[in-house]
């Protein structure tokens, strides 16, 4: 059986009130209209989680409303408060116990990064990729019945954006003349 991760790190967040915890820190602009895109490229892709596991923080939560809004609906995802600024392996351990096929983690850097590096077999050698950049999401595969078989480096990389690239790419398509007809 194939069991998949989308692993997303939470969309660009504000830094508008300096007085506001880093735990409540809302999305920005940016933040929201990437977490937009990411949701469209899901529904586009066809791969909407049937789990939702998302940190505690305001900005992890608000990007999977904006991701489900986009069209990936999904009833109320769990909200795990040990994802908020988590190492990869509290990550892994919160990831073993989920239950659905396809499942999408929404959480922080540097966890994120490291734990899409250590999850995959063979990670890409992109600059990117080792960034991790807000809003970036990962859909890994594992050849596992249960995620409670999951260890590290047994996935594949399926596919890997960022929102700019998804938003430059909608920019363009926009802008592009329609086709003359023959």
């Amino acid at each position: 059986m194939t069991l998949r991760l989308i692993l997303t790190r939470h969309a660009k967040s504000s830094w508008d009130d300096p007085l506001m915890t880093d735990h409540d820190r809302p999305l920005n602009k940016r933040g929201r209209a990437s977490a937009e895109a990411i949701g469209r490229w899901l529904v586009v892709k066809g791969i909407c989680p049937d789990e939702v596991l998302v940190s505690s923080a305001e900005r992890t939560r608000e990007t999977w409303d904006l991701i489900s809004k986009a069209g990936c609906p999904h009833g109320t995802p769990e909200i795990a408060p040990s994802l908020y600024l988590a190492e990869p392996d509290t990550m892994l351990n919160v990831l073993k116990s989920a239950t659905g096929k396809t499942v999408m983690m929404i959480a922080h850097n540097p966890g994120s990064s490291f734990m899409a590096h250590g999850l995959l077999e063979t990670p890409p050698a992109t600059h990117i990729f080792d960034r991790f950049p807000t809003g970036a999401t990962a859909v890994i595969d594992f050849e596992i019945d249960s995620w409670e078989d999951l260890i590290w480096r047994m996935g594949k990389l399926v596919d890997f954006v960022v929102p700019r690239d998804l938003i430059a790419a909608e920019v363009a398509m926009a802008n592009e003349p329609p086709a003359l007809s023959a």
